[in-house]
């Protein structure tokens, strides 16, 4: 105890000096604080930073304490840990790295890749709709996946490949029940439907409620690890959902789903404006020069 006294002793009367880049350091530093610790609740990885949290207060009370053995055991296996935990949260690390790269604020600024040339048509989200809600009137099983900026190619390739123009009639009858293709999801492309029974990546949010299917969790999971927007509709209860971003919005109508898919339209014409302002400014700089 006479540790702690001596540090509130030393420091409780020092007031540093406080600039403009120092609040600008906190506000950056409790940004990134709060997100991380956002994201951690989220995964699996928040049961392991608890245990990290008890270490740490074995370490601090035998600081306090002067528990020598303690300290020598904690001091001498930091550096064997710092490694173990990269091992350990290698996934977790991964997804907050490819979250990272899919924030708007960095695609604002880079864009290494040019934007789709194609976009889906106004006729391609009236069929994808109508096909939505007519499974879902017959409570037929669908998992549709809309491609964005990052590519799909990945889970394109671990199902049959189909790059047929996109209709309501083929999306209904390719997941018919007890049929070759039902199975699996679908993934979407521009105007055309590229590949049938993908498989994807199950979400593993231990916040998703326990009603939720693997259809329901597949199409969360892929939209935690890419840009995509996931409809999702329910054989059980014939309910529309849709999944963006890692977020799982329930029991949708036609009308909240027209809205998301004409936003995914503005936001590729959004892309292609960023892209011709850049390369028309590079342009005129090589002029220049």
């Amino acid at each position: 105890m006479e540790a702690i006294r001596n540090i509130i002793n030393d420091y409780r009367l020092t007031i540093p000096d406080i600039v403009f880049t120092d609040i600008i350091e906190i506000i950056i530093l409790a940004f990134l604080i709060y997100h991380v610790v956002k994201w951690i609740k989220n995964t699996r990885a928040w049961t392991l930073v608890k245990g990290l949290a008890v270490i740490m207060l074995f370490w601090f009370v035998g600081v306090v304490f002067q528990l020598n053995v303690v300290i020598w055991i904690i001091s001498n296996t930091i550096d064997v840990g710092i490694i173990a935990i990269l091992i350990v949260f290698q996934p977790e690390l991964r997804k907050a790295l490819e979250q990272l790269g899919k924030k708007n604020i960095v695609r604002s600024i880079l864009i290494f890749d040019d934007p789709k040339d194609e976009r889906f048509s106004d006729h391609t989200l009236n069929e994808l709709i109508r096909a939505t809600f007519e499974m879902a009137k017959n409570k037929t099983g669908a998992l549709m996946v809309i491609e964005e900026e990052i590519p799909l190619n990945e889970f394109e390739s671990s199902g049959i490949n189909i790059d047929s123009i996109l209709s309501s009639q083929l999306l209904i009858n390719i997941f018919e029940k007890n049929t070759p293709l039902h199975d699996g999801a679908v993934i979407i492309r521009g105007n055309r439907i590229v590949a049938a029974t993908c498989y994807l990546p199950l979400s593993d949010n231990i916040q998703l409620s326990k009603e939720l299917g693997t259809r329901h969790r597949a199409g969360i999971g892929i939209s935690e690890m890419t840009d995509c927007l996931t409809i999702i509709v329910s054989e059980e209860t014939g309910k529309v959902s849709i999944a963006k971003e890692g977020k799982l919005i329930r029991n949708i109508d036609g009308d909240y789903l027209r809205a998301k898919l004409i936003d995914t339209q503005k936001k590729d014409i959004d892309t292609k404006q960023r892209l011709k302002f850049w390369r028309g400014r590079l342009k005129n700089e090589r002029k220049v020069n």
